[in-house]
């Protein structure tokens, strides 16, 4: 028998968005709501994960895209967002849930428009698939003609081009590197080994912010935790 456990009101908000986008126009939309909570991680320029009433939430930053991991610019990317918010109290305006189960959402900080600010500064790319405010595209514009982050390097490459990139080139993978770095839902990194339990159906998705590895000392060194389930 599953034990039953007290579900949070952030848990229930998530729930409600979930069923909300698959269910009839009826349904209470996601856009407009806005949570409170405090970073616990941040896992590259554009991803972090956010505690609501002691639930983990992973949340993507809603139209903008920052450099993947290995690609020029993600570590300072990764910095200044870090740098912004890590370990402080964040407003979390959520727009929708992507198929990874994430909070597509805008971060708050006091008065500042954190997603913004990223591009302002030449961290961020805005996201066109998904653009919604058309003024993010004038930020972008001006951190590329003042040569601000990535723009101060040469021909930077936008992240979706990239991720199509790596995907040709089949996600990356150097030979010997079978160990599997996944991101769970809650936000927690771990990584397989060929002949553990979830090895086999265990997909990486770099865009998501997973990735091999060629020893599990890489692997630990990186912030990754070998599974439990054996």
């Amino acid at each position: 028998m599953i034990p039953c456990r007290r579900v949070s009101a952030a848990a229930r908000l998530l729930f409600t968005f979930a069923i909300g986008l698959a269910a009839s126009a009826s349904a209470q939309p996601a856009e407009g709501r806005t949570l409170v909570g405090r970073v616990s991680h941040v896992a590259d320029g554009d991803s972090l994960t956010v505690t609501i009433d002691d639930e983990r939430f992973r949340i993507r930053l809603h139209q903008i895209d920052a450099p993947e991991r290995g690609q020029p610019g993600a570590d300072a990317a990764r910095r200044a967002l870090a740098d912004k918010v890590d370990d402080r109290t964040v407003r979390v305006h959520v727009f929708t849930v992507d198929d990874y189960g994430r909070l597509v959402a805008g971060i708050g900080l006091g008065e500042r428009d954190i997603n913004r600010e990223l591009v302002r500064e030449g961290h961020a790319w805005v996201y066109r698939r998904y653009l919604e405010d058309p003024s993010l595209l004038a930020d972008e514009t001006a951190a590329r003609q003042a040569g601000r982050g990535l723009w101060g390097g040469a021909d930077p490459v936008a992240p979706w081009d990239w991720r199509q990139q790596a995907r040709g080139r089949g996600g990356e993978v150097q030979p010997g590197c079978v160990i599997k770095g996944n991101v769970s839902r809650r936000g927690e990194r771990i990584y397989h080994l060929p002949g553990d339990r979830h090895y086999e159906r265990t997909r990486i998705d770099t865009a998501a912010g997973e990735r091999w590895f060629c020893s599990e000392a890489e692997a630990r060194r990186a912030g990754w935790r070998h599974t439990r389930g054996r």
